[in-house]
């Protein structure tokens, strides 16, 4: 996208009534932002949606000096807008009808072919939650998944720093201007985060922070990702309207159960109860759902090694499925006496190394 397209697509943008979904109904109705301004109003009018107000409002002063000033803004600080018709826009994003209609970012961020995850959850994270964010995202890495989140406290900024501890691509989707941060207290994992992914909004710099702006940016959140996962939530929150968004979209969601009567856990126990989320008990369970395949991060098929050392666990799981058959996932644990986030990520290391496979239904079998 050029700039004079941008100027004029940030134009209305600053349109108040318009909105994302109005916004591309007039730009694919009269061929761009542009036209839009010069467009006649009783052909506007004509448009399924707009109404007189929205018309009104779009010839109701001049949006060009603020766009300029927006432009200017992108430009000194190394943004990059992406158009929603662009190449570069996510390509999951893009089938959501309220997707933004630039989204900028800011960092190192490539998502054409990933697989994208997003971790939601309560600000106020316990050692539980803390434990299993950091053990499904390690349980990932071997499949190069993108972890997106929210930047906040809690759930977020611990799965944010499970990617980087995992040498992840992991996207902060931002409530706000990418002229601040919030909170100020996590401008420390700013740098490292835009090394290997960044940050997105579509908010601009003149937008004020308000705390409506989190629900607005979590459609964003749930819209890049190929599953939305709630790792604990209260039995109200934000992580919660991410979880109804995803499912809205039609987007896989996960939630990790806890113990009933857990502050923290009502909200994950519900969405399963609802049917909303599928219980997560490890990555394991996320992998099978969505039928990924560790065989699509290699240039070919995995093979079994030959002369392969292991090393305590894997010995015992490869062991006990050689003698033992197909096996379901919570069988191995018990009889093996492993916990289950040791055997999901042991199951892991052993299928890259050729010496298993998974199979339909949870089960695992020796090669």
């Amino acid at each position: 996208m050029n700039q004079e397209d941008l100027l004029w697509v940030l134009a209305l943008q600053s349109v108040p009534k318009i909105g994302d979904i109005n916004a591309k109904k007039l730009i694919n109705h009269c061929g761009s932002a542009k036209a839009v301004f010069n467009e006649k109003k009783h052909h506007l009018t004509k448009i399924d949606g707009i109404g007189e107000l929205m018309i009104k409002k779009l010839f109701e002063k001049d949006y060009v000096s603020g766009a300029e000033a927006e432009l200017r803004f992108i430009e000194q600080e190394c943004i990059t807008p992406v158009y929603y018709k662009d190449a570069l826009y996510p390509e999951k994003l893009k089938h959501c009808i309220d997707a933004p209609v630039v989204l900028f970012q800011r960092g190192n961020i490539n998502l054409q072919g990933k697989r994208l995850v997003s971790i939601v959850g309560t600000r106020r994270i316990t050692s539980y939650g803390t434990s299993f964010c950091e053990q499904l995202v390690a349980e990932l890495a071997a499949l190069d998944v993108v972890i997106v989140s929210g930047f906040a406290y809690g759930v977020d900024i611990c799965a944010h720093k499970a990617a980087m501890k995992n040498n992840l691509q992991t996207i902060g989707c931002l409530a706000h201007g990418l002229n601040q941060i919030y909170p100020k207290v996590h401008a420390k994992y700013m740098k490292e985060m835009e090394v290997n992914g960044g940050f997105v909004t579509d908010f601009k710099s003149t937008d004020k922070f308000d705390r409506n702006n989190f629900l607005r940016r979590n459609r964003i959140i749930a819209g890049l990702a190929d599953a939305t996962v709630v790792i604990e939530s209260a039995d109200r929150g934000g992580s919660l309207v991410t979880a109804d968004i995803a499912y809205s979209y039609n987007r896989d969601v996960f939630a990790v159960p806890g113990r009933v009567g857990d502050t923290y856990s009502v909200g994950c126990n519900n969405l399963i109860k609802q049917q909303k989320a599928q219980m997560l008990t490890s990555a394991a369970d996320l992998i099978y759902s969505l039928g990924w395949s560790l065989e699509k991060e290699t240039a070919k098929p995995i093979q079994k090694q030959l002369f392969v050392e292991l090393e305590g666990d894997e010995n015992v799981i490869y062991t006990f499925l050689k003698d033992k058959g197909k096996q379901l996932l919570d069988v191995i644990a018990l009889e093996c006496a492993l916990p289950i986030f040791k055997v999901s990520a042991t199951l892991l290391n052993l299928e890259m190394k050729g010496l298993i496979r998974p199979l339909p239904g949870k089960l695992f079998e020796a090669l």
